[in-house]
């Protein structure tokens, strides 16, 4: 009769437990207490599997474990940034002396020398991309003071109002019996549609970081300013005409294989700016031009 009346009491505790409500229920002498998805007989503590007791406690040590992450991510010393991209324009400060450029600058025979006019850009279409494979901020002081490096592409595109054109060595196109041994610039016979120079640079770039909300990076103000340095991997004169059509000239043109910079960075809010100058020419011999960049850079930091 006992085994009976306790079977009947765990049935009565069934019913009570899916209703989710509190209830004290008495068989002969034994107390059995439901509470929610908890019960217990006796001695004896039954915890309903999959409870929105323990559901509740899952949730907690969630939001703990979250919390515990995002306060590691805050205090950490390195934080990185992939595949940065920067969209600008390329231009150079020309401070060539083209009274004394001798024999490296060669015309069609009876031609003017060149001259400043020579090397105009189209300031609009001149355009510098940059990719970064990475950057990293390297906490100095509490992340509002931090190091910050990275490695990248620099591509500059030099886009000529004039019909300047470059050779590496040997005769100069189109014009018979000229000849020469070195690299060279020339005033071309012809008018282009498209006529640039680009220049590529495999580029490190090294800086001071300050940030007024180093824990968000769309909001407050961060500056940053340095030094970068690059390597040209590749150089050519890219131009198109209705007598020639599409040519790609590449070779040597006395670009400095080495270029160093100046570098800048500034941060308003979401908004990204970047800036670079180098104060050496970008040609080896003769032209005197000191390159820059400006532009917008879409990073998270």
């Amino acid at each position: 009769m006992k085994k009976f009346n306790l079977l009947m009491a765990i049935v009565l505790i069934g019913f009570s437990s899916s209703a989710q409500t509190d209830s004290t229920i008495v068989v002969d002498s034994t107390k059995i207490l439901a509470k929610n998805d908890t019960i217990r007989i006796g001695n004896i503590l039954i915890i309903k599997r999959g409870s929105n007791n323990s559901s509740g406690q899952e949730g907690e040590a969630n939001t703990s474990m979250g919390r515990q992450n995002h306060e590691k991510k805050r205090n950490s010393k390195v934080s990185t940034n992939w595949w940065i991209v920067d969209i600008g324009f390329s231009n150079y400060d020309d401070q060539t002396n083209y009274a004394s450029t001798g024999s490296y600058l060669v015309n069609k025979p009876g031609s003017p020398a060149l001259n400043r006019g020579d090397f105009k850009l189209r300031t609009g279409k001149s355009i510098n991309l940059n990719l970064w494979f990475f950057m990293q901020r390297l906490s100095i002081v509490k992340n509002y003071v931090n190091l910050k490096y990275g490695l990248g592409m620099e591509l500059n595109n030099y886009r000529y109002k004039s019909s300047v054109s470059y050779k590496e060595n040997g005769f100069i196109p189109y014009t018979a019996g000229l000849q020469t041994s070195n690299a060279f610039i020339f005033r071309d016979s012809i008018a282009f549609n498209k006529n640039k120079l680009a220049a590529d640079y495999l580029t490190v770039p090294l800086m001071i970081n300050f940030a007024s909300h180093p824990h968000s990076s769309n909001k407050g103000i961060s500056v940053s300013f340095g030094a970068s340095a690059g390597y040209l991997y590749s150089q050519r004169n890219k131009q198109k005409s209705d007598q020639r059509g599409k040519e790609k000239n590449k070779g040597e043109y006395d670009l400095e294989r080495f270029k160093l910079s100046y570098v800048a960075e500034l941060g308003l809010g979401p908004v990204r700016l970047y800036g670079s100058y180098s104060p050496k020419s970008m040609y080896e011999n003769t032209l005197d031009m000191r390159p820059y960049n400006v532009g917008f850079r879409f990073s998270n930091w």
